[in-house]
């Protein structure tokens, strides 16, 4: 009798546990049916990837527009580094007197209207990098920072995007954009202007400094920004997955 019972209650304990396996089966099958957690790396790279392409034609699209840079007070480009010292003492009597202040506001606006227009061509060079660039941790930059695409992107493609971009920057910079005069011209007119009176003052040194590689940097930064600023509404708000990757990488994202 004793042994009748034993067998009783394993085969019972035996069902209950092939029920709460099936249960836990159809529970799984039932989430990999609703989508959450069935996205492949595969897809979350594509996903990181079309994000990034949309990023950057909204960069594009807003800084290559007029005053796109020039009136973005974080984004604006005013002189280099090296020529700080022509900012610092603009209000020098014989600086004044050869009209620095108005060369300065000149180069400033120009290096700004250069950017604007290198941005215009500014989506072919970061999409083929985009096209190009391997992603080793497409999980980590899913689940990470709502810039983390762009801050890798930035990591793993900076130089390949300066050496590209480099070229159109200059050819903007020679461009006779506004007033039939170009950054360049308008820079070396300010620079000599300057270097001028500073041979002939003590406290005052003279300037040389590369506005190519100096406008390319703060160029390409601020498409930086404006990625990562498109990144994170992607990121957060469900009506900016506009294609239906994102939809299913970032929408599946949220819901884990």
């Amino acid at each position: 009798m004793k042994i009748k019972l034993s067998i009783i209650i394993v085969a019972t304990l035996l069902i209950t546990s092939c029920e709460v396996l099936n249960n836990a089966v159809n529970e799984a099958n039932t989430i990999l049916e609703d989508g959450a957690g069935s996205l492949t790396t595969e897809e979350v790279v594509k996903g990181l990837k079309e994000a990034l392409t949309t990023g950057t034609n909204s960069a594009v699209n807003i800084l290559s527009a007029k005053d796109g840079y020039f009136k973005n007070k974080f984004l604006k480009i005013n002189l280099p580094p090296e020529a700080k010292i022509i900012m610092d003492n603009k209000d020098n009597a014989a600086l004044k007197a050869i009209g620095i202040t108005k060369m300065i506001d000149d180069v400033i606006l120009r290096m700004n209207r250069s950017a604007e227009d290198a941005a215009k061509k500014a989506t072919p060079i970061f999409k083929n990098a985009i096209t190009s660039m391997s992603i080793s941790d497409a999980w980590g930059i899913l689940k990470g920072a709502d810039n983390a695409a762009t801050e890798y992107f930035k990591k793993t493609t900076s130089t390949k995007l300066e050496n590209s971009f480099k070229p159109i920057i200059k050819e903007s910079l020679d461009k006779k954009i506004v007033g039939g005069v170009s950054t360049n011209q308008a820079w070396n007119k300010l620079a000599k202007a300057y270097n001028n009176v500073a041979k002939y003052s003590s406290s005052l040194k003279p300037v040389n400094a590369n506005l190519t590689d100096y406008t390319l940097k703060k160029s390409i930064n601020g498409l930086y920004i404006k990625v990562a600023e498109k990144e994170k509404d992607i990121r957060n708000n469900a009506t900016s997955r506009v294609t239906d990757i994102l939809k299913k990488v970032f929408d599946e994202k949220n819901q884990q």
